[in-house]
């Protein structure tokens, strides 16, 4: 995995729109983090999830808060890992191969602004380690936003 961090870092370091900073971003992770099948972001606009820059397939445009992994990670505010997305009631399936996920929200200044979402067609693939730096890269992302 490398340190992702700092490379996302030097990536997007002084860039100032959240745009290409997360298109960036979703292309780093998908290249760097084995075994995803689909990486990206989802944005707070009008009081719902919209698409915003990934790798994979394509997805879902708008998802309601509370609804699937993404909706209710950005109404808790608090990253959730879904071992077995078959297992999370309400899972909204944009790829049928998808088999795990994890949903980080992006928080500037205490303010939901988004969600960073990594899905996989494995079973249990989000460890510590990983959502560990996931949660790093989230909080990266959401401090760049701040510069807009």
């Amino acid at each position: 995995m490398g340190d992702l961090p700092a490379d996302l870092r030097a990536l997007i370091g002084g860039e100032r729109d959240l745009v290409a900073n997360c298109a960036n971003t979703a292309a780093l992770l998908w290249h760097r983090l084995p075994r995803l099948n689909w990486v990206g972001f989802y944005f707070l606009c009008d009081g719902e999830l919209v698409l915003g820059p990934f790798q994979g397939k394509p997805a879902c445009t708008r998802i309601a808060l509370g609804r699937g992994v993404c909706g209710t990670a950005a109404l808790r505010q608090t990253t959730i890992i879904v071992p077995d997305v078959s297992q999370f009631p309400g899972h909204i399936a944009c790829d049928q191969a998808s088999r795990s996920e994890c949903v980080i929200p992006l928080l500037a200044s205490g303010r939901l602004i988004g969600v960073l979402d990594l899905d996989s067609p494995d079973l249990a693939r989000f460890d510590a380690e990983t959502v560990k730096v996931a949660e790093a890269i989230a909080t990266i992302v959401a401090d760049g936003s701040l510069l807009r």
